[in-house]
């Protein structure tokens, strides 16, 4: 095999009939093993007026292995705390993603809150799955200029295990893309397509904490105080934004991730343009995962199907869980799950390849790394 071959399983949950948690969407979920080893999902589910919950389901395979349905299992987190409401009622819990973090012993969940000041990363904390605890907002210290703490943050992912900050010592790590003021693809799609990417305000950030399992307590999660600039964009399928997907997962050649990148297409006959969100893949090194080995010069999901064409935003396909097919037998076989048109979840299966194909891009002038030990 030459490269990383990405095939449709096809449609997996759509909005349920009379359900009103469901009125405006099921997408963008989380997956993870449970104790008992099945998978489980956690989709975002959308109730009139954009307000959003994470639900639970229990997936289901057909004889083949392939994903084929789920089974409704009920409401892991909705909107409780201040910072997940608005005073005007709205507000959110939203596009979780799930990690096994081995040091814990716990499943960890990042999702976004949708504050009273914007979105916000969240954390919260379960043993089975079925009840989870609240961490609080997850808090990064300034770097060298940048301003990690006021501004919008979403679509985070955790390490399942402590990787060596740029100093070599062995802490929990968080992969997220602040939402810097003029980096949001409707923004930088109204530039003119000779535009500079700024590096700093337009990257995905790996951030550490020296987090211990004693001081895993609600508003005591410790610090982000040390940051590397990993990935900014390159390829013209990503040109106008970058950010986080499936969270990294480890395989032959290094830490695994499917994230997302925004283009502009422009509809025949149609003198708007409009976006479409692709997804690519990225490697990073086991041993220094600071550090780029592949990444996709094109996308190997793009929007096609009905369902991904058309809903509540069109040609959207939106990656946010991974699930290693070690029950079959086949560790080189990961299934996607990724919101479609931001209305449905679909499934898809990725091969990873014997070797990793050339093909690997640069990143602007080189890794950027700092901060406090």
């Amino acid at each position: 095999m030459s490269g990383f071959r990405l095939q449709r399983l096809g449609l997996l949950i759509e909005p349920e009939p009379g359900n009103p948690q469901e009125v405006e969407g099921i997408l963008n979920p989380a997956t993870v093993r449970g104790p008992d080893g099945q998978l489980y999902l956690f989709p975002r589910l959308v109730a009139k007026g954009n307000y959003s919950r994470i639900g639970i389901a229990r997936v289901k395979f057909n004889e083949s292995g392939d994903p084929c349905g789920v089974e409704r299992l009920g409401i892991a987190l909705e909107p409780e705390v201040d910072y997940e409401r608005r005073s005007d009622g709205s507000g959110g819990c939203e596009d979780p993603r799930i990690t096994f973090v081995e040091r814990f012993q716990r499943y960890v969940m990042t999702y976004t809150a949708l504050s009273p000041i914007g979105p916000r990363i969240a954390l919260a904390v379960s043993e089975d799955l079925f009840h989870w605890k609240r961490l609080g907002l997850a808090t990064f210290e300034p770097y060298d200029g940048i301003d990690f703490v006021h501004v919008d943050n979403k679509d985070a992912s955790l390490f399942p295990v402590a990787i060596p900050n740029h100093s070599g010592k062995m802490q929990l790590a968080i992969l997220h893309r602040p939402l810097f003021p003029g980096t949001r693809p409707e923004e930088t799609a109204l530039q003119s397509a000779s535009r500079v990417v700024d590096l700093d305000h337009e990257s995905i950030w790996i951030s550490y904490c020296p987090m211990v399992l004693e001081g895993l307590e609600p508003n005591h999660l410790g610090l982000f105080n040390s940051h590397h600039r990993l990935a900014t964009p390159v390829s013209p399928w990503e040109r106008l934004k970058i950010g986080g997907g499936t969270p990294p997962i480890l395989t032959r050649h290094g830490w695994l991730i499917i994230y997302h990148g925004v283009s502009k297409i422009a509809e025949p006959g149609n003198e708007g343009r409009q976006l479409c969100y692709s997804a690519g893949v990225m490697v990073l090194s086991k041993e220094h995962p600071r550090m780029i080995r592949y990444r996709s010069p094109e996308p190997v999901l793009t929007p096609q199907s009905p369902e991904e064409l058309r809903g509540t935003i069109a040609n959207v396909v939106f990656p946010t869980g991974i699930d290693r097919r070690d029950d079959l037998g086949s560790p080189d076989r990961f299934d996607i799950y990724y919101g479609m048109a931001d209305n449905r979840i679909g499934a898809a299966r990725l091969d990873v390849p014997d070797h990793l194909p050339p093909g690997a891009l640069a990143d602007g002038d080189g890794p950027k790394t700092g901060g406090q030990e």
